[in-house]
């Protein structure tokens, strides 16, 4: 068992709200499900509320933490696990793909966990996929709005620009939702734990995936106008014809396999 952490102040510019609640942190790991042959990176592990029970269940555990008032208290915490190790660092600027190759099992599959400040959540999520090849899943606490937006389906109001591009390149499940109580300090929202799952190959495949990051970006840009409205410049009436996609209708009714015939067609591969 650890020792316990000493008291940290939590600091608005990191975001940070503690997970306290047992019964959630055990609901968790159990989402989670952490083996001893896996490779686990937790970001941001704070004061180590996860970080004990994933160690437990795992054995070993590497963290990524910014905060370098926690790091001391870390190592306190964790002195007499051997296969624990921290790196020091900003996860949205940090090599995933260098540490995945890094370590006594280079080429594991990394998988990543965190309760992400609500204020780097989204390019936090963004940064990893780039890293996604690297990658077996990702479990994390959200905000519950963007565990929300990563999960919605096609004509709802959630439905955007992040939703699509999760859901491009992962399978994603909203697991459950975290009360606000769960945490100290209180947050003044709901929290959620989501899972993101890479595809080993995207269901529908765009040729150019930085064009379709383009396009994707451009249809959910202006979400009142249309499609006929949002892309002009790039397709004309005769090209809504061939891609059989009605002009009229908003960004938020297109499915991804859609937008990927979109920009495919854009690309000039066949729709």
């Amino acid at each position: 068992m650890s020792n316990h952490p000493p008291v940290h102040q939590a600091r608005k510019r990191f975001g940070q709200n503690f997970l306290r609640d047992p019964g959630v942190i055990t609901r968790i790991v159990h989402a989670i499900a952490p083996r001893s042959d896996q490779r686990l990176i937790e970001i941001g592990p704070g004061q180590g509320a996860l970080t004990e029970p994933l160690l437990d269940a795992a054995g070993a555990l590497e963290v990524i933490e910014l905060d370098r008032d926690l790091i001391p208290g870390l190592r306190v915490q964790f002195f007499n696990y051997p296969a624990f190790a921290i790196h020091e660092g900003d996860a949205l600027k940090f090599d995933f793909a260098a540490l995945a190759a890094e370590g006594e099992t280079p080429g594991k599959p990394l998988r990543v966990i965190g309760n992400l400040p609500y204020n780097i959540s989204t390019p936090l999520i963004f940064h990893l996929l780039t890293a996604r090849d690297v990658i077996a899943d990702m479990h994390f606490m959200l905000q519950r709005e963007v565990v929300e937006r990563l999960a919605a389906t096609p004509g709802s109001s959630a439905w955007g620009r992040l939703s699509v591009m999760a859901q491009y390149y992962c399978q994603v499940d909203n697991l459950f939702v975290v009360p606000p109580e769960a945490f100290t300090p209180r947050p003044k929202v709901e929290s959620a734990i989501v899972r993101l799952v890479p595809h080993a190959e995207p269901p529908h495949v765009a040729h150019d995936e930085a064009l379709f990051g383009e396009i994707v970006r451009e249809a959910f840009g202006q979400r009142r106008k249309t499609l006929r409205n949002n892309f002009k410049g790039r397709l004309d009436d005769a090209a809504w014809d061939v891609l059989e996609i009605d002009a009229g209708r908003r960004p938020q009714t297109l499915k991804v396999e859609e937008l990927v015939r979109i920009a495919n067609h854009v690309a000039g591969a066949t729709p």
